[in-house]
């Protein structure tokens, strides 16, 4: 079964936008997004309408929920100790296949980075049993893989602060745990010289949107693209989605 996966960071629980992310949503055509920020069950309702995917779920106050044009056969949210917020399991029906969404904690600094690689490990330590099946890792990591650049000149003053007070760097632990774990980096392993930014879409230059699957599954991903169009999706999040094809 082939599957579109659209993981998308809507800001701020997408309130007043929904039109915006809705065309984008459907310009890309997934069979599933994974949202993150998607505090706002109303939101995730009313997408879930306007792009006609029957399938939703979403929580006050958690940022992760779905819409979906596939059968769910199960989803639930799980918050493993220390982690800011829940992660998502969502079972496709017809499928033992798992797609798990996630949103780590932000902010650049080897502070938060100590936290992120924190919940990171506790995510996989929830999913060891899924472990010999196919399943993804999507959503927001909130930080840089290793070896790529940061360019603090283009953030904020006060987040150039943290980073100085950090040593003028931030860590690149979390996506390394991941690497560590026999995981892939979706993105990068079909696209070794491309920057795929996924943030901010005023000034891309940053690469915080993920997809990882074990590595003897790495062949059941067969496209994954950072989805700069239509025009709106500037102006849709400050997140540009990542759009995976997967065969599960």
């Amino acid at each position: 079964m082939k599957v579109k996966l659209l993981s998308y960071n809507i800001r701020f629980g997408g309130g007043k936008r929904e039109s915006r992310i809705a065309e984008v949503i459907r310009a890309a055509s997934p069979d599933i997004v994974v949202f993150q920020e998607a505090t706002d069950p109303r939101v995730i309702e009313n997408l879930a309408k306007l792009t006609a995917m029957p399938q939703w779920a979403a929580r006050p106050r958690h940022s992760i929920g779905f819409i979906s044009r596939l059968e769910i056969a199960h989803h639930e949210w799980h918050h493993p100790a220390g982690a800011k917020h829940s992660f998502l399991e969502i079972a496709l029906a017809g499928s033992d296949a798992r797609i798990f969404g996630l949103h780590l904690k932000a902010r650049f600094s080897k502070w938060s980075e100590r936290q992120r690689a924190l919940e990171i490990r506790a995510l996989l330590k929830g999913i060891e049993k899924h472990q010999e099946g196919v399943h993804v890792l999507v959503g927001d990591f909130n930080t840089l893989a290793p070896g790529e650049i940061l360019d603090a000149r283009r953030m904020p003053r006060w987040i150039q602060a943290l980073i100085w007070l950090s040593g003028r760097d931030i860590q690149r632990e979390t996506v390394q745990i991941m690497l560590d774990a026999n995981y892939v980096d979706g993105y990068r392993s079909l696209h070794a010289d491309e920057r795929g930014y996924t943030f901010p879409t005023w000034d891309p230059h940053l690469r915080l949107d993920y997809i990882f699957l074990p590595a003897r599954f790495s062949d059941r991903l067969t496209d994954c693209e950072v989805i700069k169009h239509p025009a709106d999706v500037a102006l849709a999040s400050d997140h540009f989605p990542l759009l995976a094809q997967l065969e599960v």
